[in-house]
């Protein structure tokens, strides 16, 4: 079954091995008929090349693709280049962001705030891209207070951003009651869930420690219990990201982004069972 608000997301690779493996992971994913395939970027523009690349290889096999666009030490030049280079390869959809700046990059270049990527983009191509921002319902890690992160997002949003993915988070109600300070702000563009299959507890907790996303104490505390038994960390972690799901798109989320690691066995598991 279709379903057009269903988005999957992958990171570029970085080794011909990892690339062969991330071929068979989007064929496998591609049954699923996902809305479009989004590609990260990473810091610095250490991947900027291949995220390109990824890209063009999910739209040469006939689907659609976003990459994300980092503004973090770019100029002006460097991503009016970029986004004629996208807009030359007929891509349609970006992921704008300001990213995160590496230890030791130095300075954070001409663009200081995503908001100011989105205004630029705006400036240069007009309606030719469908722009994606991020949104952080459990409050960005480096935001000064929820209410500082939430007119951030505001910010975005005005400065022409079409919909937002969040970061993936495990409580719903956070993502409930972020919803409701946007109503009260007049933020009507769709945002959508960020949801990740939980596979293996160590990486989980690194991941989560980095970008601020809370384990409530009953799943960590139950993960944890399994120790090494992969099995039970994932048959665990399978209904709790379901019955997550369930509860978003029951309350009315627009869709759902899975951040699939790369992997495709997870995020179809989740995907048979929310569709």
């Amino acid at each position: 079954m279709d379903n057009p608000n269903f988005s999957i997301e992958f990171f570029p690779p970085k080794t011909a091995e990892g690339a062969e493996k991330l071929r068979a992971t989007r064929a496998k994913l591609s049954e699923l008929h996902p809305k479009y395939f989004s590609v990260t970027f990473g810091a610095g523009g250490t991947t900027q090349r291949g995220t390109l690349d990824t890209v063009l290889e999910i739209m040469a096999a006939g689907e659609q693709a976003a990459p994300h666009l980092s503004c973090v030490g770019g100029t002006r030049e460097s991503i009016r280049a970029i986004l004629a280079e996208f807009k030359s390869h007929n891509i349609r959809r970006i992921v704008a962001l300001r990213g995160d700046l590496p230890s030791g990059y130095g300075a954070a270049g001409e663009f200081r705030y995503a908001n100011e990527l989105v205004e630029f983009i705006r400036a240069e191509t007009g309606d030719w891209f469908h722009i994606e921002v991020a949104a952080y319902p459990e409050t960005h890690p480096q935001a000064r207070s929820p209410q500082d992160d939430l007119l951030a997002f505001e910010r975005k949003v005005k400065a022409g951003a079409n919909a937002a993915i969040t970061q993936y988070f495990y409580n719903a109600d956070a993502y409930f009651q972020f919803m409701d300070e946007c109503g009260k702000l007049g933020i009507t563009v769709p945002v959508v869930p960020g949801i990740m299959p939980i596979t293996n507890y160590t990486q989980l907790m690194r991941f989560s420690d980095m970008c601020g996303a809370e384990i409530p104490r009953w799943v960590r505390l139950k993960l944890a219990s399994f120790g090494d038994d992969t099995a039970s960390i994932k048959a665990f972690g399978l209904d709790v990201v379901t019955a997550l799901g369930q509860r978003l798109l029951a309350g009315g989320a627009p869709g759902l982004h899975f951040y699939s690691m790369n992997q495709a066995a997870p995020t179809t598991a989740l995907w048979q069972r929310l569709v």
